[in-house]
């Protein structure tokens, strides 16, 4: 069984002084959560909002449901509440990336990933989404994720509230373009 690296996006971790969670803990409670016995390897975090690179080494790739709920549970008893996790391996994490907009964190744009928790995804959700502000709002489906972006000189307009206000938020998580791509970057170091 070969080793396969991962990102773990957690939703939800110190936002507004809600749900803290020092990295040292996060860290120590991934290197102790086993799916096939043992913990997870190499081990580390990137900023305080809840990415987490480890490798493990899972027999198949329908495993990503078993890590998840592998690492929720585990995150749940050590830390006392329910962090709902997203878990990409590097080559899904990387086409994810590849597949978004030519035009994805442009200069001009302020770009996101909403990362999609299975088994939603994005055209469920752009079937139910609302509309946007046009000229300023952009959204386009990806593996996994939905791509969004808005012109930074009328950010002010954006209608992003309306995508996050709907019921199926709470089965994504956001990170900007800027950490996705340093995301990659620290996974592909490693």
């Amino acid at each position: 069984m070969t080793s396969t690296s991962y990102v773990a996006l957690l939703r939800g971790i110190n936002v507004g002084g809600r749900n803290p969670v020092a990295m040292p803990d996060l860290v120590d409670c991934f290197e102790h959560v086993g799916v096939d016995g043992g913990g997870f390897a190499d081990v580390r975090t990137h900023l305080q909002s809840g990415n987490v690179l480890f490798t493990a080494s899972v027999a198949k790739r329908a495993a990503d449901t078993k890590l998840e709920s592998a690492i929720e549970q585990a995150l749940e008893k050590r830390f006392g509440f329910e962090i709902p996790t997203l878990v990409r391996s590097r080559d899904e994490f990387a086409a994810t990336i590849e597949q978004a907009p030519a035009d994805h964190g442009s200069e001009l744009l302020r770009s996101d990933v909403f990362f999609l928790k299975a088994p939603l995804t994005a055209e469920a959700v752009l079937a139910e989404m609302p509309e946007l502000r046009q000229g300023v709002d952009a959204i386009a489906p990806g593996p996994g994720a939905l791509y969004f972006s808005r012109v930074k000189a009328k950010a002010t307009k954006t209608r992003i509230q309306k995508l996050m206000a709907m019921p199926v938020f709470k089965q994504m998580t956001v990170r900007s373009w800027k950490t996705v791509t340093r995301l990659l970057e620290l996974l592909d170091s490693a």
